[in-house]
């Protein structure tokens, strides 16, 4: 079975370049340099048509950034993003469309000036996938999809609800009829009531649109529920990869097993929680050999001058980390 997404190892710098205050001091003898933040670092994966695979790790892991790569929204410094539209079930959709992404804050993704009917139908009507006289019709049938009144069509982002503007921002995308989307953090800004709700559209939409999912979340909890398949980042780099029963039963590498330690369970008792040591370490100056070693108890001399490869250690399931070379 091919991919229906391929990335290649996948890089993205950001770089601040130096100000004129800074080029004038290093001409008197100073040594200011540009700052260079690596936020995804040599990054690679498959998604299948079909698939739920979700994201997650810390704050400043780069997910956020490989969302907006993968949506090409953000342009890589290295590697490449693969789509292979020769799986399309709709061969006349342009291929930029074919994926979207639906972001975290309903409120600020969308315009404020315009109505929801403008909202939703303002990308299909660019690329003329429908024509003016269908607007109406279209929207409505877009907004119904996704649970809303479509006789609120005339109001703005303004006057809805958190999750009702969550729903505005998955019509829009789905607009243009793609087949994968890029959810970041889509339910984080939401009540948990809400969440729950939204999370179980995102399952509808898939099952009755044959969508994939690459869904971004520092909530593991939400991982576990609707993901097929997890990725672990820690500090722009994949650390564990694994279909969601060895993700929650199996977890190999010590940052993800950590990070499962730290999430509430019905069935256990009283513990005593212990978090992970340490602060994340800064992406300016990334550590050498594994990024973890600083912060992890099963740390070798080896992990802080050799970066760990991932490699597999069941089917489908890899992880980076030294500890499996002495299994």
């Amino acid at each position: 079975m091919k991919p229906l997404l391929t990335v290649s190892n996948l890089s993205r710098d950001f770089v601040k370049s130096l100000d004129m205050v800074a080029k004038l001091l290093n001409k008197l003898g100073q040594d200011y340099r540009e700052e260079i933040v690596h936020a995804v670092d040599d990054v690679s994966f498959e998604v299948f048509r079909g698939e739920i695979v979700g994201v997650v790790g810390e704050s400043g892991c780069g997910k956020s950034t490989l969302g907006r790569m993968v949506a090409g929204i953000l342009p890589p410094t290295k590697g490449n993003v693969q789509f292979d539209s020769s799986q399309s079930q709709n061969q006349s959709i342009p291929d930029a469309l074919r994926t979207q992404m639906i972001f975290q804050d309903p409120f600020s993704s969308l315009n404020p000036r315009k109505r929801v009917i403008d909202i939703v139908t303002e990308a299909p009507l660019y690329h003329q996938l429908i024509t003016p006289a269908q607007k109406h019709e279209f929207a409505a049938e877009v907004m119904h999809r996704v649970g809303l009144d479509t006789e609120a069509m005339r109001r703005y982002p303004h006057q809805f609800s958190g999750g009702q503007r969550q729903r505005i921002g998955i019509a829009r995308a789905l607009a243009v009829s793609p087949e994968f989307l890029v959810c970041d953090e889509s339910i984080a800004a939401l009540d948990v009531s809400i969440q729950a709700q939204i999370l179980n559209l995102f399952v509808a939409l898939k099952d009755q649109l044959d969508l994939t999912y690459l869904f971004i979340s520092h909530d593991i909890s939400v991982i576990e529920h609707i993901s097929d398949r997890v990725i672990v980042m820690y500090l722009g780099r994949i650390v564990e990869t694994a279909p969601i029963q060895a993700f929650v039963k199996k977890p190999n590498h010590p940052y993800t097993q950590a990070l499962l330690e730290g999430v509430p369970r019905l069935e256990v008792g009283k513990r005593q929680y212990e978090p992970i040591s340490g602060e994340i370490p800064s992406p300016l100056s990334p550590p050498t050999g594994c990024h973890f070693h600083p912060r992890c108890k099963f740390a070798t001399p080896r992990c802080k001058t050799e970066k760990p490869a991932l490699r597999e250690i069941a089917p489908q399931h890899f992880s980076a980390c030294h500890l499996n070379d002495e299994a």
